[in-house]
């Protein structure tokens, strides 16, 4: 059985953002505005994503 996946894509700008948010788009691997990846749904990543949602966009993958 295959573990649940997010496509999590950063649809704001970086600039005025704090330095620990900063930190965490670098951290789920996000480089530029529009830029997606797809992470594995862990609590850790769940974490990230909700420490930021003005930043972010995601969607559960099946």
């Amino acid at each position: 059985m295959m573990s649940k996946r997010l496509r999590i894509t950063l649809v704001k700008s970086l600039i005025g953002v704090t330095d620990k948010h900063r930190r965490v788009v670098v951290g789920l691997g996000l480089r530029h505005t529009h830029h997606s990846v797809e992470r594995l749904d862990t609590p850790e990543i769940r974490g990230m994503v909700k420490r930021i949602p003005y930043l972010l966009r995601w969607e559960e993958l099946s």
